[in-house]
């Protein structure tokens, strides 16, 4: 599997760009920004982008989704309970609290199926349903890698204190749900660099909370 990691404004969210390597079929996880670089790189790959799923619906991770699914025609997937988030009030609220300029918000065409199994050529992945950061927060799961939004960082965790977080909620999401996988699994974060299920089994500060 072909792996882009893009940091993209506004906050430096990771975009993610995965693409088979036989296929050259695509999706993104999370396109939080800059929708033209990410098209650009996109082009520049010859890829054939089937549809955008992400992590969960905070605007620093859905800002590009409108303009790369109005350009190209694809679908947006989100969880269902993520989807107050992207409701043109709370959007708008969002952004006003972290002193963003108005952006407009995506529209979800298919909600996330935790039970079924996600395809892109000759790629498969599953979901795993991690709420804490957000109500509808997923992560997805393939062989080596795992994708987990902002509900685990390399040393740190995600933030709870935003509408609909829940420490109590994320422990448990990661303690059952993550801390489950092999140690070697890559987690490929929404901010900064990643990391690995071992290393942070071993060495997170918030580990107490899932030994």
């Amino acid at each position: 599997m072909i792996i882009k990691t893009m940091s993209v404004a506004p906050i430096g969210t990771n975009c993610y760009i995965l693409a088979c390597e036989d296929t050259k079929e695509a999706i993104i996880i999370d396109p939080g920004g800059e929708p033209d670089r990410i098209l650009s790189v996109i082009d520049q790959e010859s890829f054939d982008l089937k549809y955008i799923i992400n992590t969960h619906a905070h605007f620093d991770h859905v800002g590009a989704v409108p303009e790369i699914t109005r350009k190209r025609k694809i679908p947006f997937l989100l969880h269902k309970d993520d989807e107050p988030f992207i409701e043109p009030a709370a959007f708008s609220q969002s952004l006003q609290m972290f002193g963003m300029p108005e952006m407009i918000p995506p529209k979800v065409d298919d909600f996330i199926d935790p039970n079924k199994t996600y395809t892109f050529g000759n790629i498969s992945f599953s979901v795993l349903e991690t709420p804490g950061h957000s109500p509808g927060g997923v992560c997805f799961l393939f062989k080596e890698d795992v994708f987990v939004g902002d509900t685990l960082f390399a040393g740190s965790i995600g933030r709870t204190d935003l509408p609909g977080g829940s420490m109590m909620v994320l422990m448990e999401s990661i303690k059952t749900k993550l801390m489950t996988l092999d140690d070697a699994i890559r987690a490929h974060c929404g901010h900064m660099g990643p990391t690995t299920i071992g290393q942070e089994r071993q060495f997170n500060p918030f580990k107490s909370y899932w030994e």
